[in-house]
């Protein structure tokens, strides 16, 4: 069965067991697939391209939240009032 990888370096686990940080550094900042018998059994990220990527996430998440406000009656508020 073909299975789509989404990472440009892939590493079996017996490399990332053997030289965990070196596998990581490989990638140069990106993902890294792990394969297991040549099928991804997970994805090694970087924690700064998690952090942004949970960042992007939230960002999708509070824009969707704004799209479903968007025709709302708009309340003004004073600042001072506040």
């Amino acid at each position: 069965m073909t299975q789509r990888i989404y990472a440009r370096m892939t590493a079996s686990i017996t490399e990332l067991k053997r030289a965990p940080m070196q596998t990581i550094e490989a990638a140069h900042g990106e993902a890294v697939a792990i394969l297991n018998r040549n099928t991804p059994a997970f994805y090694c990220i970087p924690a700064n391209l998690y952090e942004r990527m949970l960042e992007q996430l939230e960002d999708i998440e509070l824009n969707r939240i704004a799209d479903a406000r968007s025709n709302q009656k708009r309340i003004r508020v004073d600042i001072n009032d506040l």
